[in-house]
């Protein structure tokens, strides 16, 4: 047990010294403020935050992000095949292209991906 405490409180002495070091070391000067904000998006930070934002570019964005989910789910599918009954993997499958298709849908028919509006 003494052993245990020791060794945690050598971790501890360690890490604050190792914090230390590179707090002292390190040059950091006001200029690097700006380099050390966040950016997104083309908004500058230290701006007045309610500025008009596109919805279409928000809506691309998400649409970006399901199809993004959608494709990483549909890999595992595939070395899938060999592991479980065909008809099973089939149904399984067509049901989710079918998802997907079903969604692409909805996004044409409300005008979510024509980029011109």
């Amino acid at each position: 047990m003494f052993l245990m405490m020791m060794l945690s409180m050598m971790i501890i002495i360690i890490a604050n010294i190792l914090m230390m070091i590179s707090f002292l070391i390190s040059k950091k000067s006001f200029l690097d403020r700006e380099k050390c904000s966040p950016f997104e998006c083309g908004f500058d930070p230290k701006s007045i935050a309610r500025i008009p934002f596109s919805l279409h570019f928000f809506l691309i964005t998400m649409i970006f992000l399901i199809f993004d989910v959608e494709i990483a789910l549909i890999f595992p599918m595939i070395p899938t095949f060999m592991l479980v009954n065909f008809f099973i993997w089939s149904k399984i499958s067509f049901f989710f292209i079918f998802m997907l298709l079903i969604g692409l849908y909805h996004e044409w028919n409300q005008n979510m991906l024509n980029w011109s509006n």
